[in-house]
């Protein structure tokens, strides 16, 4: 009995001994498997429901652990609706941090912008605090798309630009579909859907908060950042833009980049056309796409915006040289 007792208080004061070490290694071990958390930024109001944790940097970098892209948040009458969830677990588990400053309400659903992840990869976050079972809404495209090939593509690639800030992310898809022209009441808040078919991509749903006069466009606009339109369209884009606005009428277009504005949609629809235009006639007029290149850069609407537009330098070439593709296809 002596013995036993001897052993087992000389393993206690062992591991006693031993505690701030295997602390230390316990930390050490969750901070190479789970990324750093993301510092807090307080959200703005812009309407009487709607509030916006608003990205600083329009790109995803070791510096912003991927803080590249606006969240939004409507406050109702029985809970809290996310437009757009983050790009990472932990970007998400930021937003409800300042949700719970705001309101004690729960978050009672997600809807997802399109299938790019910087708008949907903090869904790991909202699942994790409110459980598998909380509605995340997309249109049947993203939904897709995210439970698809793209899904872990955009965790890999966020997690290498990030320098592994966003590891621990895991990929949760939407787990409902909307339509166009679908209305979710949420308490004393209307929600309608948007779609008009391709333009930033093949699957961009804006939501209106119809009694505020307010609409999430996503990335079919933006602010100041010249956006990927890889898997979109300029004539598209033009198309949508004029249904929307057919549709809605006035309101305040709070993008998934950049600040909110009236203007948005007129202005960056100025810019693209500042691309398409002369990428258009340079096809007509059977010119290379160098010399289109050329014509776009001394277009006075693109010119405006070269040395303040984030991501110009780096991405106006390729885009250019999508406008001519997609001219080229148009016109022949």
């Amino acid at each position: 009995m002596n013995r036993r007792r001897w052993l087992l208080t000389g393993a206690a004061a062992g591991s006693a001994a031993l505690w701030p070490q295997a602390r230390l290694l316990a930390e050490q071990l969750q901070d190479f498997v789970m990324g750093p958390p993301m510092m807090d930024i307080t959200p703005r109001q812009v309407s009487p429901h709607v509030w916006i944790i608003f990205a600083q940097d329009g790109f995803p970098t070791p510096e912003n652990r991927g803080m590249m892209s606006n969240v939004t948040f409507v406050i109702t009458s029985v809970g809290v609706v996310v437009l757009d969830s983050g790009s990472s677990l932990q970007i998400g588990q930021m937003a409800i941090r300042m949700i719970r400053r705001l309101t004690d309400k729960p978050v009672v659903a997600v809807f997802n912008s399109h299938f790019h992840g910087d708008h949907w990869l903090g869904n790991h976050a909202f699942a994790q605090a409110y459980g598998l079972n909380l509605p995340i809404y997309a249109l049947p495209g993203t939904k897709e798309q995210i439970e698809g090939f793209e899904g872990k593509t955009w965790a890999i690639l966020m997690e290498k630009w990030t320098n592994q800030s966003t590891t621990g992310t895991e990929v949760v898809p939407p787990n409902q579909t909307v339509h166009h022209g679908q209305i979710f009441k949420f308490g004393d808040v209307t929600l309608k859907m948007h779609f008009y078919g391709r333009a930033h991509t093949d699957a961009d749903l804006c939501v209106e908060v119809v009694e505020d006069k307010v609409t999430a466009v996503g990335d079919i606009a933006m602010a100041n950042r010249i956006a990927n339109i890889d898997e979109g369209s300029y004539p598209g884009t033009f198309k949508y833009y004029e249904a929307l606005m057919a549709s809605a009428g006035e309101q305040l277009w709070t993008p998934g980049h950049g600040q909110p504005g009236r203007d948005i949609l007129k202005t960056y629809g100025t810019f693209l056309a500042g691309i398409w235009e002369p990428c258009l006639q340079a096809v007509k007029d059977g010119l290379s796409e160098s010399e289109a290149k050329a014509m776009v850069l001394r277009d006075p609407r693109v010119a405006s915006r070269a040395r303040t537009m984030q991501g110009f330098d780096s991405n106006i070439g390729k885009y250019t040289s999508l406008a001519y593709l997609e001219a080229e296809k148009l016109a022949f």
